[in-house]
């Protein structure tokens, strides 16, 4: 049995377009969206105990453990399977938190798949997605590790392969709350929903526009100055400024560009002195097809997360 697990990777993602198409009766809301993974992430460093505690050796600011996504998976596992192991966890954090790259679901579901191997648990990707959906809905689709086509609340997946893409992302210096932008009184939640077909042409799939982000740029003007300023980066780079949009809630945006040199002239564009609110920090993420444990997690008998 493996006793520990090091370097377990937590990619980001981006939403390449997110529609609100309705309210369930539960108060959760309906939704259409691309989910795209990116080469930036989370990395995970988890070692087995045999006293059954879930340790959080590193703690992050203003989350305490039992508000904590990856001690809450590794509990969920734990108490589902009656695995009387317990795990000392360590989180190198890259994924800016509330910027809506899905950092706490990506890290959730790589404690699950992780700790699926270090505790020898063989569950089925398929399990796994259950458990992940009981601690939010994003972490179905990391654990479902590709690409893919979301209804529901997020959890009805469907891949969808798409070319390799790069994007060029601002992190405003706040984050923002995702529970207060899904209440509020003016979202849109009416949208019509598209259908999969077409969707993998890449120009469909990165059609579209995200719903929250007229109530996110309303009530953050660090959000609102980042995308301003990466529109008029675009239009710079001779790219259509309505292709940079925020992902997910918030606060991140992006901006799809078509090789390395113009990210790279987006980015100096960027880094220009100017007036007004701080925009943040800017960078270059790569597309990923698939996630780097999609298979190791559910194949006994391979040693190595990462080789």
């Amino acid at each position: 049995m493996i006793d520990e697990l090091r370097n377990l990777p937590a990619p980001a993602k981006l939403n390449l377009f997110l529609h609100i198409t309705g309210r369930r009766n539960d108060g959760y809301h309906l939704l259409e969206t691309v989910f795209d993974m990116i080469d930036i992430g989370d990395r995970l460093h988890l070692r087995v105990r045999n006293d059954g505690a879930l340790i959080r050796r590193d703690t992050l600011p203003g989350v305490t453990p039992e508000h904590d996504l990856s001690v809450q998976a590794a509990r969920l596992l734990a108490e589902e399977t009656g695995c009387r192991l317990g795990v000392d966890i360590a989180i190198d954090k890259r994924i800016p938190m509330g910027g809506g790259l899905g950092g706490g679901s990506s890290d959730a579901a790589t404690m699950l798949m992780g700790l699926n191997r270090l505790w020898d648990l063989n569950l089925t990707r398929r399990q796994l997605m259950r458990l992940g959906l009981r601690l939010g809905a994003d972490v179905p689709f990391f654990i479902f590790g590709r690409t893919a086509y979301a209804t529901g609340i997020g959890e009805k997946l469907q891949a969808l392969p798409l070319p390799p893409a790069i994007h060029v992302i601002v992190a405003p210096p706040v984050p923002v709350s995702t529970a207060s932008i899904f209440g509020a009184e003016d979202l849109t939640r009416d949208s019509k929903p598209l259908t999969i077909s077409g969707l993998s042409r890449e120009s469909s799939a990165r059609r579209g526009r995200n719903d929250l982000e007229p109530v996110v740029r309303a009530a953050y003007p660090a959000v609102s100055a980042a995308l301003t300023a990466l529109k008029q980066a675009a239009v710079q780079a001779g790219l259509d400024e309505n292709a940079a949009r925020m992902t997910g809630s918030g606060a991140c945006v992006f901006l799809p560009v078509p090789d390395e040199n113009v990210a790279a002239s987006v980015l100096r564009t960027l880094a220009q002195p100017r007036s007004g609110e701080p925009i943040g920090e800017a960078f270059v993420a790569r597309s990923i097809a698939r996630h780097p444990l999609s298979e190791w997690a559910f194949v006994p008998g391979v040693r190595s997360a990462t080789g």
